[in-house]
C-alpha cells in the first residue's frame, strides 16, 4: 500500500537560520528520522563512499555555477551560465541542444543514450532571482557545513548533483548508462516559465518519469510529492477624477471601489480545500487632493486541486462593480496546475524512500505551497518527484545556503533514481 496523502499547512518555508573559504512556509512533512535501518547493502555503502570521496569536487562544481550570476531578466548573463553548464554536460558525452528564446536566456536540453527505450527527464533551471552584482555582498563560500551564495540552493546545487550523479553512473556502468536520460534546464522558471513550458511538456510526454532537482524541503531533506497550483490576476478599477475640494461629488473614487473588491476576493479563500487568495500589491491615485480615477490590485491564487481551478477563475471573472459608475477589468489566470500526489507520484516516492533506506536514512515527503516546472509535468499525468536537489535553507534570501554534508547521499539518491524510476 502506498503512503497516504499529505496535507497543506499555511506556509511553505521553514526559516532556519559549513572547509574553509570556497576557492578563496511551514507545510506538513512526514516523519524523516535520521536513524539508520538495520541493514543496507554493501553496494549502497560503496556508492555513498564514492560521493563522500568526491564531496569537494561537487562543492567546486557548485561554486563554478554560483559565480556565474544569472538573473532571469538578463538574457546575456543567463546565456553565459547556459554555455558553461552545456560545456560540463558535453564533457560527459551528452548531446547538446539549445532552445533559443527571444526575451529570455536559452533553454538547455542534453540527451544521453542508454539501453532501454524511455528516458528519465532530469528537470531544473539556472536562472535566479538575484540581480547582477549580488556576489559582491553574498559570495560563494564555505562556512563550516554551509555553502552560501546567490542561487546555491535554488538551484545550482541541483545542477551540480545532476552532473556528478551522471558521471558516477557512467563510471559504474563502464562508460554508458542503463537507460536514456534527458536533461532540461530552463532560463525562466523564476518568472513563470512562459517561454519554456511547451518544451518542458513536450519532453515530459516522452519520459517514463520526471525527476525535479529543485531544493528539498527543510533540513531533513524531504522530497516534494505535492505542490499547489499558482494563478496571478490583475484587477483594475476605473472611476472618475475630480478635485477633492471643489468637485468632490463629481468624482468616482476608484480606490474605494477597489477596497470593496479586495474584501470580496479575499473571501474566496477556502483553507479546507487548500485554496488561498492573496492581494499582494495595491496601487492607485495620484495626489491626495484628487479623487482617484485609477486603482489596481495584483492577486496571487493558490490551489491544491486541479478541479478547483475553473471555479476560482469563474469567481474572479464574474466580479462586478459595487458602484455602477466604476468599471472593473480582470486579467490573468491560473498559470501552473497543481502537482497532486497521484499514484504515479507516490510510487516514485516509494522508490526514492527504498533507495534512501539502503543508503542509511529515512526519506520524508512534503506538500508545499510554491510551484515549480514539476507542476507542468505532473499535470500531464507523468510520474514526477520534486525536491531532489540540495538540502539547506534561505532560498531567495541573503542567508541562502546548502548543507555540504548532505551532498554525497543526495547524489547517491539521484543516481539510484535515474536507474530505477
Amino acid at each position: 500500500m502506498l503512503p497516504g496523502p499529505l496535507t497543506f499547512a499555511r506556509n511553505e518555508r521553514a526559516h532556519v537560520t559549513g572547509y574553509n573559504n570556497c576557492r578563496n512556509s511551514k507545510l506538513a512533512v512526514s516523519s524523516a528520522s535520521r536513524k539508520s535501518p538495520k541493514y543496507h547493502s554493501a553496494e549502497a555503502e560503496r556508492r555513498l563512499a564514492y560521493f563522500k570521496e568526491r564531496r569537494e569536487q561537487i562543492v567546486s562544481t557548485i561554486c563554478d555555477l554560483v559565480e556565474i550570476e544569472s538573473p532571469s531578466d538578463n538574457k546575456v548573463a543567463v546565456d553565459r551560465v547556459a554555455e558553461a553548464v552545456a560545456e560540463k554536460f558535453s564533457r560527459l558525452g551528452g548531446e547538446i541542444r539549445f532552445h533559443r528564446a527571444k526575451d529570455f536566456g536559452s533553454h538547455l536540453q542534453v540527451n544521453f543514450g542508454g539501453r532501454s527505450a524511455k528516458p528519465v527527464l532530469l528537470l531544473g533551471h539556472y536562472d535566479t532571482v538575484y540581480a547582477l552584482g549580488t556576489l559582491a555582498t553574498m559570495p560563494c563560500r564555505v562556512a563550516g557545513n554551509k555553502l552560501t551564495g546567490p542561487g546555491v540552493l535554488d538551484m545550482k546545487s541541483g545542477i551540480a548533483l545532476m552532473l556528478h550523479a551522471l558521471a558516477a553512473l557512467q563510471e559504474w556502468h563502464k562508460g554508458g548508462l542503463l537507460r536514456p536520460v534527458t536533461v532540461l534546464l530552463v532560463s525562466d522558471e523564476e518568472v513563470g516559465s512562459s517561454s519554456s513550458r511547451a518544451i518542458t511538456e513536450a519532453l515530459a510526454k516522452r519520459a517514463a518519469a520526471v525527476l525535479v532537482l529543485e531544493p528539498s524541503y527543510g533540513r531533513e531533506g524531504a522530497v516534494k510529492t505535492a505542490r499547489k497550483g499558482v494563478g496571478d490576476y490583475l484587477l483594475k478599477v476605473t472611476g472618475k477624477a475630480a478635485h477633492a475640494g471643489l468637485d468632490f461629488k463629481k468624482g468616482v473614487n476608484a480606490i474605494r471601489e477597489l477596497a470593496r473588491q479586495i474584501e470580496k476576493v479575499s473571501g474566496f479563500t477556502d483553507l479546507k480545500k487548500g485554496l488561498t487568495v492573496n492581494v499582494g500589491v495595491v496601487s492607485g491615485g495620484s495626489r491626495t487632493n484628487v479623487v482617484p480615477a485609477q486603482a489596481e490590485a495584483q492577486i496571487d491564487v493558490r490551489i491544491a486541486r486541479l478541479k478547483d481551478a475553473a471555479g476560482i477563475d469563474k469567481k474572479m471573472r464574474r466580479l462586478r462593480p459595487f458602484n455602477g459608475q466604476c468599471k472593473i477589468e480582470i486579467g490573468g489566470g491560473i498559470n501552473r496546475p497543481p502537482m497532486e500526489r497521484t499514484a504515479g507520484v507516490a510510487a516514485l516516492y516509494v522508490q526514492a524512500a527504498a533507495i534512501a533506506r539502503e543508503l542509511g536514512w529515512k526519506l520524508g515527503e512534503a506538500a508545499v505551497g510554491g510551484g515549480s516546472d514539476g507542476n507542468f509535468t505532473a499535470g500531464l499525468g507523468i510520474p514526477t518527484l520534486d525536491g531532489l536537489g540540495g538540502v539547506g535553507d534561505g532560498a531567495h534570501a541573503t542567508h541562502e545556503h546548502i548543507l555540504i554534508s548532505e551532498l554525497p547521499r543526495r547524489a547517491a539518491l539521484i543516481a539510484g533514481l535515474i536507474e530505477r524510476a
